[in-house]
């Protein structure tokens, strides 16, 4: 299973990658497509946008079924990936290079509560069982 060590996870399969301008970069992880299949729609929140952590706030569809994206942390939406959106299938492709939006974090140190790789791993296999 794809689980790069570099990134942050949450438990609803969402992968957070901290650029260096201290915004995070936010997609859905690879055991998240894996499980969902082939991605027929991908609705991004919208610019400018405040979430608070875990709020729902995208949607991906796939032909089997619809899930809830959530915040990882509370922050402001500054960016959203027309690409990822205009093409769904991307993210089966490459789930790790189809982000979704780039939020800017309302406290940085949150992401620290995240998941680490192998503590992802953890959470996977124990949901496999």
């Amino acid at each position: 299973m794809n689980i790069p060590a570099d990134l942050k996870y949450t438990p609803s399969h969402e992968w957070v990658r901290v650029e260096a301008d201290g915004t995070l970069t936010v997609g859905i992880t690879h055991h998240a497509q894996d499980l969902l299949g082939d991605m027929v729609f991908i609705e991004n929140p919208a610019t400018g946008r405040v979430l608070n952590k875990g709020e729902e706030c995208a949607v991906v569809e796939s032909v089997k079924a619809a899930s809830d994206v959530y915040a990882p942390v509370a922050g402001e939406v500054v960016a959203a990936n027309a690409e990822v959106e205009a093409s769904p299938d991307a993210v089966n492709r490459d789930a790790y290079a189809a982000w979704m939006f780039k939020l800017k974090p309302a406290n940085p140190a949150d992401v620290n509560d995240l998941l680490d790789a192998a503590a992802y791993q953890k959470l996977v296999e124990s949901e496999a069982h």
